[in-house]
């Protein structure tokens, strides 16, 4: 049954759907907790610290953030194997050009795949220079995760890397919110106006959330 699902169009748009919506929840409680950094370096290390200690003593120390990430690669993996099947589906029922253009789509619309492979490459990138330390500009510090955020955007391309790719998630979330609503039969005509306004308000205030991390080190409000 679960093959019969995932073999199906609506199987895979409904896993898009589902792994997407985790994702969301994800971002929305990371950008909460990136606008710490405004607090100062004690307050951002303290809840970086705090991440590796949720669930003790029941859960030994690091293993509800190895669920989450463990969760987050699912859904990561789930979205994009979706999302990769779905778009050569697509090609393979329609293999002929469109003669005329149809210029109704919006421009997240059309972006939605590169969307995802900037955001893909984005979290690779992030991972070895915040994370793991691999590509950090300056003396990575295990435990002193301030000091490495104001390293990375301290540099040009860091900024630069950053903000271009929170601008893609932005019209990711935009287009992909309300997607997923109308996927999982949440939209209606009575309901639609209200999910695209909450997917528009979701993708500023992510987008405006990120962002204001890189701009605060690049004025000196975080130093």
């Amino acid at each position: 049954m679960a093959r019969t699902v995932w073999d199906s169009t609506v199987g895979k748009k409904a896993v898009m759907a589902v792994s997407g919506l985790i994702m969301l929840l994800y971002l929305v409680a990371h950008v909460i907790g990136n606008l710490k950094i405004f607090f100062g370096a004690g307050e951002f290390n303290h809840y970086a610290h705090w991440l590796r200690t949720v669930g003790e003593p029941f859960m030994h120390y690091e293993w509800t953030l190895w669920l989450v990430r463990i969760v987050l690669v699912a859904a990561v993996a789930a979205h994009a194997t979706s999302a990769y099947q779905l778009s050569r589906r697509d090609l393979r029922a329609r293999p002929g050009k469109y003669v005329h253009r149809k210029p109704r789509a919006s421009y997240a619309t059309r972006t939605m795949r590169w969307g995802g492979v900037i955001l893909g490459l984005f979290v690779v990138w992030h991972v070895l220079d915040l994370t793991t330390g691999t590509a950090h500009p300056g003396g990575f510090q295990e435990g002193h995760p301030y000091q490495n955020v104001v390293d990375t955007f301290s540099t040009w391309y860091g900024n630069v890397v950053y903000i271009v790719a929170m601008l893609a998630l932005g019209l990711h979330v935009r287009h992909g919110f309300w997607s997923a609503a109308q996927t999982l039969g949440v939209g209606s005509r009575t309901r639609d106006r209200a999910l695209k306004t909450l997917a528009n308000v979701l993708a500023l205030l992510l987008t405006a959330g990120f962002i204001a991390v890189p701009v605060g080190v690049m004025t000196g409000v975080v130093s």
